[in-house]
């Protein structure tokens, strides 16, 4: 029993060099090197776009094998709706903590020479996007199209139907080869991304060289910008460090034990503000470090990272209520439910992809009429946002995996 206790845990040699890593980036990007940091620029997109690479074909194959052994696992409606609630409990959870702390700091209206100055920062070519080109959007015209573009939604969407096809299908000669070439692919993949992840503390170097080298000073953080930047900020930290360790405490698991074992995967996160990049470490750091089921591990994360958005509900809920109190809107009891409704909602139809939220708040706010100049100044501020939201994003992400890999783990659900 102790040896297995050791080898769950995030092994020390493994965090050492990731910990020495982080700081050695960070230290290196403060110098202000001009050539090293064009280097670290350099290295960073190249492991960004690699696990790009690998992000596409781990979700198309992660949950199109899951679904075709659905004739032969009976659990998997289990693990499905056990990922949905606590997927549903965490992102309303996280858009409560974002309305309590809105009410309790009560950031104040920005001046309206500033918002127009703001709106000359808005990507106008998203200002005029609807939701429902955003939902169109993820209903493919051709089967290439998901995958040239990167679009999560659609990969999730036409793998899932294939998935279940071959489910169905299964018992035919032709269907058991076919199934067979993708478990090999699958397989050949999960090789790739562990080596991957064995050289990622050159990645985590440049990472964090970049970001030191990018931080600017908080000169822009004051006044009426700054308690919105707190109230963003800190309902992502109060769900990361507080919230979400209560949902695996009340399911019987040790918060710090299972953040260790998913730390490379948080870090990753941190840097790329990517879910869906970040998804092939999230993977291995579950099955390797936490010692998750491959079938839970491999279906639950790729639908998380696609729906399970806790940082991007408190995002989109805070900024809308911010922007909306600037348009004048009285924000009610009554509008502040609708609110937690449409941003878990909107959440849950958000793209893993940096920006993702700042976008989807966009286009909401331009469909009610709301002054979105807003979004403008706080376009210069929102990288740090993202790199926040996205690490609360895959630590959620990470917790539903550990709850639900351990309620499937009961004598009655093996």
């Amino acid at each position: 029993m102790e040896q297995t206790e050791k080898k769950q845990g995030f092994n020390g040699k493994q965090f050492i060099i990731w910990m020495s890593a982080l700081v050695l980036g960070a230290i290196l990007g403060a110098l202000g090197i001009e050539w090293l940091n064009k280097f670290f620029n350099f290295i960073a997109t190249v492991y960004t776009r690699l696990f790009q690479f690998v992000a596409v074909p781990t979700i198309a194959l992660a949950v199109l094998t899951t679904l075709a052994a659905l004739g032969a696992k009976k659990n998997i409606g289990k693990i499905f709706l056990h990922t949905i609630i606590y997927t549903l409990l965490t992102t309303i959870a996280a858009a409560v903590v974002g309305t309590v702390l809105f009410k309790i700091i009560a950031p104040g209206n920005i001046p309206v020479d500033m918002i127009q100055q703001g709106q000359s920062s808005v990507p106008q070519n998203l200002g005029s996007i609807s939701y429902y080109d955003h939902i169109l959007s993820v209903v493919p015209d051709n089967i290439l199209k998901p995958i040239s573009s990167g679009n999560v939604l659609s990969i999730l969407l036409v793998s899932a139907a294939m998935g279940i096809a071959l489910a169905f299908l299964k018992e035919s000669e032709n269907i058991q080869v076919l199934l067979k070439a993708i478990l090999g692919m699958q397989e050949l993949l999960f090789t790739l991304i562990r080596a991957l992840v064995w050289t990622l503390p050159l990645g985590i170097v440049a990472f964090a060289g970049q970001l030191s080298a990018q931080v600017t000073a908080p000169g822009d953080l004051i006044g009426t910008l700054g308690k919105y930047v707190a109230v963003v900020i800190g309902g992502n930290l109060i769900q990361f460090f507080i919230i979400l360790p209560l949902f695996l405490i009340v399911r019987g698991l040790n918060p710090l034990k299972v953040f260790r074992s998913m730390l490379p995967a948080v870090l990753m996160a941190l840097f790329t503000k990517s879910s869906a990049a970040t998804l092939p470490v999230t993977v291995a750091s579950a099955e390797n470090n936490m010692k998750a089921k491959p079938e839970v591990a491999r279906f639950i994360l790729p639908i998380c990272c696609t729906i399970n958005m806790n940082g991007c509900a408190a995002f989109i809920l805070v900024t809308s209520l911010f922007v909306m109190q600037n348009g004048g809107m009285a924000l009610t009891f009554p509008v502040l439910l609708l609110w937690i409704l449409i941003s878990v909602v909107s959440a849950i139809g958000n793209a893993g992809v940096p920006m993702g939220c700042y976008f989807l708040t966009l286009s909401l706010m331009s469909g009610i009429g709301a002054p979105i100049g807003i979004l403008g100044i706080i376009l210069p501020i929102y990288s740090i946002i993202d790199m926040i939201e996205t690490a609360e994003n895959v630590w959620s992400d990470s917790c539903v995996c550990a709850i639900v890999n351990k309620i499937m783990s009961k004598p009655e659900n093996a």
